[in-house]
């Protein structure tokens, strides 16, 4: 199987970094190597993980820092230049995901070797229904997040690439220095600009936080109009369908309802991200019990090895 390496961006996620790490680490197959890239973090974000690969020595965590510049897309491209996994798996420091999804992202690339991006639908952990949000989210992504008459568009929060597709568009994506883009949409579209195959896959699933729909009204269209942006810095591509509207029309409704939501989680004294994907993490526990009391021997079988 080909080799997965996870960058995470981290810029003050001092609340959900250490979750974020228990995820991407409690998983059926280990990654090849998880970078957090600081960015200047103010709060206790590198504490926090410098505690955690204490605490885990066996896991394959390491600490990056960018300092030279401000902002996710250079702190993200530092993380997957010093990536050294067959594919770089990236998602955002709130995000948590499913204990399968190395092995499926892994399998993605193996089983497609003309697949150079790949991205999967998400669950908001932090709102409920969250397994109907994920269908939901699911049915929106791979109908009408696309370009250029039908190319999957890769999710900031849950995608991949291959390295060696990386390393082709490494110095031609948007460093975006004025903060208007998409940048997981600016790399779809370089991609698909170097006729690279993106693919989604329905199976690659992570979660995140729905907290884009507590910001303000202006806020909230600012980052809509992100959209727009970004297919006006690539007037070669394309696209039939329009998320944006959808995501403003649902807007008014997330907005007043998420704080109410948030509240009942605290009164509850749930953490939402820890609890996001609870039970497949401990069907996978109790599988690694079981076969651990498999491979262990009986006194009886140690007495006879040991006579």
């Amino acid at each position: 199987m080909l080799t997965v390496s996870i960058i995470i961006p981290a810029w003050n996620e001092s609340e959900r970094i250490r979750d974020c790490l228990l995820n991407a680490t409690r998983q059926t197959v280990m990654p090849h190597e998880v970078l957090v890239v600081d960015n200047r973090s103010t709060d206790n974000t590198c504490e926090i993980v410098e505690q955690f690969i204490a605490e885990h020595p066996e896991a394959p965590v390491k600490l990056l820092h960018q300092d030279d510049e401000q902002g996710l897309i250079p702190t993200r491209n530092y993380g997957l230049n010093h990536a050294t996994g067959d594919v770089l798996g990236r998602f955002d420091a709130d995000c948590m995901i499913r204990p399968d999804w190395v092995e499926v992202v892994s399998g993605i690339f193996t089983e497609d070797p003309e697949a150079m991006g790949a991205t999967g639908p998400v669950m908001y952990y932090d709102m409920p229904s969250r397994h109907f949000g994920l269908r939901g989210d699911n049915s929106l992504r791979k109908r009408i997040y696309r370009a250029d008459g039908g190319q999957p568009l890769l999710f900031g929060s849950n995608m991949a690439l291959r390295a060696s597709a990386w390393r082709q568009i490494a110095d031609e994506v948007c460093r975006d220095k004025a903060d208007m883009m998409h940048e997981d949409i600016d790399i779809s579209l370089h991609l698909m600009g170097k006729d690279l195959k993106t693919v989604y896959s329905p199976r690659m699933i992570a979660a995140m936080s729905a907290r884009r729909m507590d910001t303000s009204l202006s806020s909230f269209l600012t980052y809509m109009r992100r959209f727009k942006n970004t297919f006006n810095a690539h007037p070669q591509h394309w696209r039939k369908h329009k998320p944006e509207i959808l995501f403003t029309a649902m807007y008014p409704a997330m907005h007043l309802f998420y704080p109410v939501w948030q509240k009942v989680l605290n009164t509850a004294d749930i953490n939402p991200a820890e609890a996001a994907w609870i039970n497949e993490q401990m069907e996978l526990a109790e599988a690694q019990g079981k076969k651990l009391y498999a491979e262990t021997p009986t006194d009886e079988e140690w007495d006879a090895k040991h006579e």
